[in-house]
């Protein structure tokens, strides 16, 4: 799970070989800043040949078959995307490992292409505008409880209007702090900085017409459960312990809330993801309609925002 990520990073730090002149460190998937995860190890161990790198989104879609022992690999993105530090590296990071474990394996499928920053990553994978809102909607509409097993929706091939509407919303806010993060930095591409639907048709070849369709017609994602938890009186309600919430809104949504702050952006549904998904978990992410840093910088790892590694 991504927070757990920077621990990892430290945790793997003192082993890194000093004396190689390049080692490679990075994430097949690239939500929240990795970029800067990293960099606070290299600052801490004083390391100087890492080259670093974060895959926007998994480039395969994989289901487990059994537990521990048999996986199912349903093949590759059309289009895959990734950022490397120090950028000249990016052609031999392809090489060596992108073109392996994408279009060598299946048939050609699946090329890797350059993004122009580890931000344009950050702020347009997808798990984090998804889950979110999925189980937002799944609470607005169903109180995000169940009373038997069978009644729980599937999480994709049940994706109805109000979580559409809900994904709508919040992906909008983003298209906000996208746009904000493009003219401040004018001089970049952001090529691949994008909306939701506009990166799954890139990245899945796909012509769906609305955010809806996209998952109700994936053929792929069909059989995948909504992810909830036995309670006590013996009904099934949203796994609030599960990284839908512990890493996309501290370490995904609540990123994108402090980008669009330093831009003077407005993001009311953001926000109300935010307060939504703290009320689930006694979190308050948020105060005075900012974000609360006294609370969010209290704990190392409790959140995934700039500051967090001493960026302002």
């Amino acid at each position: 799970p991504v927070h757990q990520y920077r621990d990892a990073l430290n945790r793997l730090a003192p082993y890194i070989n000093r004396t190689k002149k390049e080692v490679y460190v990075g994430t097949v998937y690239g939500q929240a800043g990795f970029n800067w995860m990293v960099h606070e190890v290299e600052r801490n161990y004083r390391l100087e040949n890492v080259v670093t790198f974060a895959i926007g989104l998994i480039p395969w879609i994989c289901r487990t078959l059994k537990y521990g022992e048999l996986g199912a690999n349903y093949g590759t993105k059309v289009v895959n995307v990734a950022a490397v530090t120090p950028r000249n590296k990016f052609d031999r990071l392809k090489e060596i490992f992108f073109d392996d474990i994408t279009v060598r394996w299946h048939q050609g499928k699946g090329e890797f292409y350059q993004a122009c920053s580890f931000l344009s990553l950050t702020l347009s994978v997808d798990n984090q505008i998804i889950h979110p809102c999925r189980c937002y909607g799944l609470w607005k509409r169903y109180g995000g409880k169940w009373a038997a097993e069978d009644d729980i929706p599937f999480f994709y091939k049940d994706f109805d209007d109000v979580s559409a509407e809900c994904m709508m919303l919040l992906d909008a806010d983003y298209s906000s702090v996208r746009d904000a993060v493009r003219k401040a930095f004018s001089d970049r591409e952001f090529k691949y900085m994008l909306d939701y639907l506009t990166l799954e048709r890139v990245t899945h070849n796909s012509k769906h017409a609305n955010i809806k369709d996209s998952f109700k017609n994936s053929e792929q994602l069909a059989l995948i459960k909504t992810p909830t938890m036995k309670l006590d009186d013996g009904t099934y309600g949203l796994d609030t312990e599960g990284r839908f919430f512990t890493d996309d809104i501290p370490y995904g949504v609540l990123i994108a809330r402090w980008v669009g702050q330093e831009f003077g952006v407005e993001t009311p549904f953001i926000d109300e993801i935010i307060e939504w998904a703290g009320s689930m978990r006694g979190e308050h992410f948020l105060k005075d309609g900012k974000i609360d840093l006294d609370y969010c910088l209290k704990e190392v790892g409790k959140t995934g925002i700039p500051p967090a590694y001493g960026i302002t």
